[in-house]
């Protein structure tokens, strides 16, 4: 027998929890929601991280968490505070005793850990406190004079890549705030400028999370249709545990759709490691690269049960992500064998506050076996950034633009797949991995290639977690095939290629150019007897399988390239927001209708090398490739344009694409 029970802000928590006699906290009808449970949640905010205490026990005996049909419900880490004492012109402050936190004060807690960058070692951190104002973020100060006379910044200086950003809101780097933590009390500095404090709407963060287990391993959880905000969530780096504003903390078969998710202070959704297997030891030990620590991190999950019976499998869909630190969705590990789609992200690391090598919209380590389809990702630091055993990955359908990157896929063996995107940022494309099948794609911007021959990455025994074996990036053994690349803009330095300045970037697949286009030429290359077994494969480039690629407005073909169409006329084409949607406007030349491009499949794509795996779907069958962006339906062995778009033509087109 289920169960159903209610909440409501007018509930008390002694109540039975019906429909006429509610709780009065989430968190009290997750202390007796069993399996099979759903928990309906009425309008009004709740202040309260929600701490699950029991999962489900099956697909079909889920705990469901949900909204109330037609109800808006907020859940937030954030309490509000009224209690502000004017001090100065503009600048209030408020002593709030150090027990209203608990045993977690976001305010003295440091931004830190692997990865992420300050201007020097000794350099004072950040916090993981925030001050809110009618629901916009201040910016941290290092002062108290600073919180009175704020700097007004535009732009700022990407420590990595040495170039100058533009920050996305300068108005907002004026709301600013500083606090000080003494044995008895918090007491927060802010410069409200024309608003009073005590009228208008002013939070802070308090809690570390929104929803989110402290248990491992609680099983088949859907939340739905909430809006979620406000988290003081720490700095996630791939060595440490990376909880978000919402999570299911190392467990299986999680559900989080239809869900509003905002302001988390790093990341918003997390679905990946624990701490058990390892926690920024490269900053605290600083005995070992993170690299290697990494690397442990994949061995020491094994020994607690990494695999499909235990962890991911979570299905993420239809959230709207926004305005966080560091990360949309995040993960390592626990992200295997999930479904993320249909998601409208934008805004994430746009606020400049902090930086650090660890940001995306979607930024996932060990993405084994999972899709990424059809979601909308804009304004972001990093659009979708895939590190580490990308295997049997799959990027469908996705619309890109508007990102300083749109898609980054770093030290990984492949076989992944990217079919029918749109990559409309002017760095589009950065591959410094080897096993990928590009099909059927539309890219607007650069294309950066780069071997990293010095972090050898594991890779896996298909559609499992089990380690196979490990092998340095030597770049190549890509395919591509019927993509449309249209360059329009001067490329940017971004990523390893400003850092380490061995890699290729340029419009199209002439990157590839000295890279052998047949596997026998490049076994012939390697099979010289007169060479030792180490000595032979040493400086000899992998093959690529390019063909019936169509290139124009600058972009250029792979010289060994099979069939290329060069369109001589011009063309160009854009993405642009209107009326709500968002539309691909182009302009190609009549000889684009010539370019039609047969329909692929895993049949047609030669196995990658290190890996010795075919492109399969997630269950072993051969994949297939047969839905455009808009979800218009191929059929199999007839010819199409080439790009993402099944019905693009030449001449003026405005495409619908979202």
């Amino acid at each position: 027998m289920t169960t159903i029970f209610h909440v409501a802000t007018t509930g008390s928590d002694t109540s039975p929890g019906h429909a006429d006699s509610p709780l009065r906290t989430i968190n009290q009808a997750a202390a007796r929601a069993r399996p099979g449970d759903t928990v309906i949640v009425h309008d009004g905010i709740y202040r309260e991280w929600v701490k699950p205490q029991f999962g489900g026990s099956s697909d079909i005996r889920r705990i469901t968490y949900q909204a109330a049909a037609g109800e808006h419900v907020i859940i937030t880490g954030s309490e509000h505070i009224n209690s502000w004492e004017h001090e100065h012109g503009t600048v209030w402050k408020a002593v709030i005793p150090n027990a209203f936190f608990g045993t977690f004060n976001p305010f003295a807690e440091e931004l830190n850990g692997d990865w992420i960058v300050y201007a020097a070692e000794d350099s004072p951190k950040k916090h993981l406190g925030d001050v809110y104002l009618n629901g916009k973020s201040f910016y941290e100060v290092l002062s108290h004079t600073e919180v009175s006379n704020p700097t007004r910044r535009t732009t700022v200086v990407d420590d990595w890549t040495a170039t100058t950003t533009t920050i996305n809101d300068p108005a907002q780097t004026c709301y600013v705030w500083y606090a000080e933590v003494d044995e008895d009390a918090t007491t927060i500095w802010a410069n409200f400028h024309n608003a009073n404090p005590n009228t208008e709407l002013v939070e802070i963060n308090v809690r570390r999370s929104v929803f989110y287990p402290t248990e491992h391993h609680l099983d088949y959880i859907t939340v739905r249709g909430f809006e979620l905000s406000q988290s003081a969530s720490p700095w996630t780096p791939p060595t440490a545990d990376q909880p978000g504003l919402i999570g299911p903390n190392w467990a299986k078969g999680w559900v989080i759709e239809d869900n509003i998710i905002h302001d988390a202070k790093c990341s918003a959704i997390s679905i990946g490691k624990e701490k058990t297997t390892g926690h920024n030891f490269a900053t605290d030990r600083r005995d070992k690269p993170g690299y290697q620590y990494q690397l442990e991190s994949v061995f020491s999950a094994r020994q607690i049960g990494w695999d499909r019976e235990h962890v991911g499998s979570h299905l993420i869909r239809r959230n709207t992500i926004y305005d966080c630190g560091q990360n949309g969705i995040v993960g390592h590990l626990g992200c295997v064998f999930s479904t993320i789609e249909d998601n409208h992200i934008y805004n994430i690391a746009l606020k400049r506050e902090f930086y650090g090598y660890e940001i995306g919209g979607i930024k996932l380590h060990a993405a084994i076996d999972v899709i990424i389809r059809h979601n909308r990702i804009h304004d972001t630091s990093l659009g979708i950034w895939l590190d580490w055993q990308t295997q049997g990955t799959r990027l469908s359908r996705n619309v890109l633009y508007n990102n300083s990157r749109d898609l980054f896929v770093e030290v990984s063996h492949g076989p992944y797949l990217v079919e029918h995107n749109i990559f409309g940022s002017s760095a589009s494309l950065e591959i410094f991995s080897q096993g990928g099948a590009f099909v059927n794609n539309l890219v607007l911007g650069s294309v950066l290639l780069e071997p990293v021959v010095e972090r050898p990455t594991p890779y896996h025994v298909p559609h499992s977690t089990q380690v196979a074996g490990y092998a340095a990036i030597l770049g190549g053994d890509d395919r591509h095939i019927g993509n449309l690349f249209l360059g329009s803009s001067p490329a940017k330095p971004y990523g390893a290629d400003a850092s380490h300045g061995h890699g290729t970037s340029g419009f199209g697949l002439a990157g590839y150019n000295g890279h052998p286009a047949h596997l026998a030429d490049y076994l012939a290359m390697v099979n010289d007897p007169t060479r030792g077994d180490h000595e032979r494969f040493a400086g000899a480039k992998q093959p690529v399988y390019v063909r019936d690629n169509t290139y124009a407005a600058g972009a250029e073909p792979y010289e060994l390239e099979a069939n290329p169409i060069v369109l001589k006329g011009p063309a160009s084409a854009a993405i642009i927001e209107a009326d709500g949607h968002v539309y691909l406007t182009s302009d190609l030349p009549p000889e684009f209708d010539v370019a039609q491009v047969e329909t692929v499949s895993g049949h047609d794509l030669l196995k990658v090398r290190f890996v010795d795996a075919d492109f399969e779907e997630r269950d072993g069958s051969t994949a297939t490739f047969l839905i455009d962006v808009n979800g218009v339906q191929k059929e199999h062995g007839s010819s199409y344009p080439p790009g993402p778009i099944a019905p693009l033509t030449s001449g003026l087109n405005r495409t619908r694409i979202w």
